[in-house]
């Protein structure tokens, strides 16, 4: 075939690593790097980008990374854990069980997020002893948490939340909260 073709790309070895000289075992290894860079060669010289892969495996583990979106996965509306600045810590803690998020947003009257209380804020609070029955989740919230855009991919959403080391995130459309989600959620989704 190599001297009826135009282009010839010779792999051959000169020994095989098989003491015997019996077993492929150099020659396949030779065949597997050159059909890898042939492949990445005709990847880049065909502009292939992550999109034409991910349309390409959608259903699998990295169509899911580069295809799926926080807005896919989040929790939104009546799921939404949600409090207002005025709400006591006892009350916000029925949110965060009943929502089971382990956090819940503080907004204000225009749906515009204030703030974030944590299972790990409530252990906080709980060392310095303040009482959860007359404290308001405004003076003991994290205030400017982490927000990321619904519309970002959950990948990224999974990487920001490495980076920061936080287990939860707020999602913002137009300054306005629109969702949470969790660890557990990129998970169940099989972006870890």
């Amino acid at each position: 075939m190599a001297k009826l073709a135009d282009v010839n790309l010779s792999i051959k070895v000169p020994k095989e690593a098989c003491p015997m000289g019996l077993a492929p075992t150099a020659s396949t290894t030779a065949t597997l790097v050159m059909g890898d860079a042939v492949a990445i060669s005709l990847l880049q010289a065909r502009g292939f980008t992550t999109e034409d892969y991910a349309m390409s495996h959608p259903g699998g583990a990295l169509g899911r990374k580069l295809l799926l979106k926080l807005s896919d996965i989040m929790h939104s509306e009546s799921a939404l854990p949600v409090v207002t600045p005025d709400t006591l810590v006892r009350d916000a803690l029925l949110e965060i069980s009943q929502k089971g998020l382990g956090m819940t947003a503080v907004i204000d009257q225009d749906d515009t997020l204030v703030g974030i209380f944590t299972d790990g804020d409530l252990r906080r609070i709980l060392d310095k002893r303040i009482d959860i029955h007359t404290a308001k989740i405004g003076d003991v919230m994290t205030k400017n948490p982490t927000v990321a855009d619904p519309n970002l991919l959950a990948a990224e959403g999974l990487k920001l939340m490495q980076e920061k080391s936080i287990n939860g995130l707020m999602l913002c459309h137009g300054g306005k909260l629109v969702g949470a989600l969790n660890m557990h959620d990129l998970l169940k989704a099989g972006v870890i």
